[in-house]
């Protein structure tokens, strides 16, 4: 499936399609569904949206659909990509094989490097929640303790992930929905001591849009990073019993529900407070809960937060383990990430022993990891920022890379296995440019803002680090080929 050849040549993709995965096929598709729906509801959303509603307003409901709408299409042609051609490593091995190993080396370790610096993030973020819990336990102890969980689990079994995100997942979607619902109710004046709010804080405060369209796009700038996460359900469903049918399946029950969610409860929470009264670093949620007398709201979301870092590190940390694998399949990683446990076919129940997991890839990726993890710690404001900036943008250079990925192997697989487009991109190729478009204006964004350019500026540094180790490979094995 990783056999993508070196060489310049187009390849064809019916006989790379058909190898089979040497991971267990141990994810149902429950797993893929929930795990498509909760891998981006995260602290992004639940702390981070209030950022963006201080920017934009109310004009925050169009910033969501805008930084939405993007990932949508991103996440249409991911889904065309990794239904035809189901891969572990998913669009690394699509960029390969459209664009050449080069693309294939950078796209791969950059997200791997994403995965693992974030991944320090969620761990000390659910450490001091649980340190304000109980405070006895250090921060650096419950760091400690999450990391060995995690690590546990992933290396066990692939069902271990899956059930994990399974229900972090049902947890976080159950807990908008509750939400919404009592959102609704207080809308509309049904919940005791309340009445109908009406359209005063949508028009009021300086109307719907207090700072113009240049605020709704600086929203997009806040927001449009929480959609980052809904790639790992096509690496995952490399694992799963049906792999081009589940990943199909997931990507359109997600796409469409998580925008429901996220434009859902933006249009509620400006319905109901005033966004002047909105400040950053504070959840909006919260606020809410709060203004219609939930008690307890402040811990009920602390918890709802609690959960969701753990969700992202154990997804991140499924994410890159599986990514290093599928580079190390494809010799831009070392060989020994290889090791696969268990023996025999890794699809013919193995994974219900905990066969078919490259505990290899899991654990270089968790000591990474946790390297990050000791460097949050220490240095929060110097080295490790250095690495959270270097990875800020990096995001956007993968989405850019999955939409010219799918320009190219569109009509190959139209023209070569026109039977594996079970999931078909909009409107083609034109959508297609639209978003990549969006992205560049994105990046144009962060290069005129103060507060992103630092993150755009490392990002494209550490871009163009990969990009030179990449193109410094294909000069070697073109001198070797001769």
């Amino acid at each position: 499936m990783h056999d993508a050849p070196t060489q310049a040549a187009e390849p064809s993709l019916a006989a790379g399609s058909e190898g089979k995965e040497p991971l267990s096929a141990g994810l149902k598709q429950r797993h893929l569904t929930m795990l498509g729906l909760g891998g981006v509801i995260g602290a992004g959303l639940f702390v981070g949206s209030g950022a963006g509603i201080a920017v934009a307003g109310p004009g925050i409901v169009l910033s969501y659909l805008i930084a939405g709408a993007l990932a949508m299409l991103v996440m249409r042609m991911l889904g065309e990509m990794s239904a035809a051609m189901p891969a572990s490593g998913a669009f690394s091995v699509h960029a390969e094989r459209a664009l050449g190993r080069w693309a294939g080396f950078s796209v791969g370790w950059l997200y791997w490097f994403l995965l693992v610096v974030v991944l320090a993030v969620e761990a000390t973020g659910a450490a001091q929640i649980a340190n304000g819990w109980v405070p006895a336990v250090p921060q650096w102890g419950w760091v400690l303790l999450f990391m060995i969980v995690f690590t546990v689990a992933n290396l066990a079994a692939v069902k271990n992930f899956g059930e994990f995100e399974f229900w972090f997942a049902t947890l976080k979607v159950t807990a908008i929905v509750l939400f919404l619902a009592l959102s609704l109710l207080a809308v509309f004046g049904v919940l005791p001591d309340t009445a109908p709010v009406g359209l005063a804080n949508l028009t009021g405060q300086g109307g719907f849009l207090p700072h113009g369209w240049g605020g709704v796009i600086s929203g997009v700038l806040a927001v449009v990073f929480a959609f980052g996460g809904l790639e790992v359900v096509t690496i995952a469903a490399a694992e799963s019993d049906d792999p081009a049918r589940a990943v199909g399946r997931a990507v359109r029950s997600a796409v469409w529900r998580i925008l429901l969610f996220y434009v859902g409860s933006m249009l509620v929470i400006v319905t109901l407070l005033p966004w002047s009264s909105m400040e950053p670093g504070k959840s909006p949620y919260v606020a809410v809960l709060d203004s219609i007398g939930v008690p307890g709201a402040g811990q009920i979301m602390n918890i709802v937060v609690f959960v969701a870092l753990l969700s992202a590190l154990n997804a991140n940390l499924y994410g890159s383990s599986r990514m290093v694998f599928s580079l190390a399949e494809r010799g831009e990683a070392p060989r020994a990430l290889l090791k696969v446990s268990g023996s025999g076919s890794p699809r013919s129940g193995e994974a219900e022993s905990g066969g078919g997991v490259p505990r290899r890839a899991v654990l270089a990726s968790v000591a990474f990891g946790f390297v990050s993890v000791l460097l949050n710690l220490k240095w929060p404001d110097s080295v490790f920022l250095y690495m959270l900036n270097a990875v800020g943008a990096v995001l956007l250079f993968v989405w850019g890379l999955i939409a010219v990925s799918q320009l190219r192997l569109r009509p190959r697989i139209e023209r070569e296995t026109p039977g594996k487009l079970t999931l078909r991109m909009w409107a083609f190729p034109y959508l297609t440019w639209a978003a990549l478009l969006a992205m560049g204006g994105v990046l144009v964004l962060m290069l005129t803002d103060e507060a992103a350019r630092p993150q755009l500026l490392w990002s494209a540094g550490a871009t163009g680090l990969v990009l030179l180790v990449a193109g410094a490979r294909e000069l070697r094995d073109r001198r070797a080929r001769r």
